[in-house]
């Protein structure tokens, strides 16, 4: 389902999703308001994307939105006038959401805004990022809690770690040569951008 967002006292204009070419977005999956999905993005069943709240949302070029995923955000606007603290800035323009290229959201990730994930990062499983930055090259590992941090590129982040202090943020390892999840995100992206590219092909 792709639809436009209702206006509000909070949501001045009525926005309508932009889908990019080679991007296929499930029939059971939903996205709604002003949200911008780049090239050869893979949006899965039951994947929920609403950009009627907290606005805009952006899933970059190349990332993947797997089952289950929310992308949603506090509000950015109040009777006309932004809510500064629910928007973060990437290459000097402000989101809701910013999810970067070449990024894979596994199954159940939650990223609500205001939220920024950066490119070649994968997020795992049932993933919570709130109010936090992810860097890019990073791994968060399955059961993650993010909140009001900002995470170092080419970090990762231990599985279940609840993480909502600056200091633990910054004390997190490096992704390292030998580190076992370091190319997991380059065989997920080939897999969603292949299932993108098939579903549309199937679609026509």
């Amino acid at each position: 389902m792709i639809e436009k967002n209702v206006k509000t006292d909070f949501s001045a204009i009525v926005s309508e999703p932009v889908i990019g070419e080679g991007s296929f977005v499930h029939p059971l999956a939903a996205v709604i308001g002003h949200v911008v999905i780049g090239k050869n993005v893979m949006v899965a069943p039951t994947a929920c994307v609403r950009g009627d709240e907290g606005q805009p949302l952006h899933v970059g070029d190349d990332s993947n939105v797997q089952d289950g995923v929310v992308i949603h955000a506090l509000e950015t606007e109040l009777d006309g006038k932004p809510v500064e603290k629910n928007l973060m800035e990437v290459n000097g323009k402000k989101y809701a959401v910013y999810v970067g290229n070449r990024v894979s959201l596994a199954h159940q990730v939650q990223i609500h805004g205001p939220a920024v994930v950066m490119d070649d990062t994968f997020v795992g499983m049932k993933v919570l990022v709130f109010k936090s930055f992810v860097g890019k090259n990073c791994v968060i590992e399955p059961g993650v809690i993010l909140m009001g941090v900002k995470i170092a590129d080419g970090r990762y982040v231990p599985a279940g770690s609840v993480v909502k202090s600056q200091a633990d943020a910054d004390a997190l390892p490096v992704v390292t040569a030998d580190y076992p999840f370091k190319d997991l995100n380059k065989g997920v992206l080939h897999v969603n951008k292949a299932l993108a590219k098939g579903y549309l092909s199937q679609a026509k």
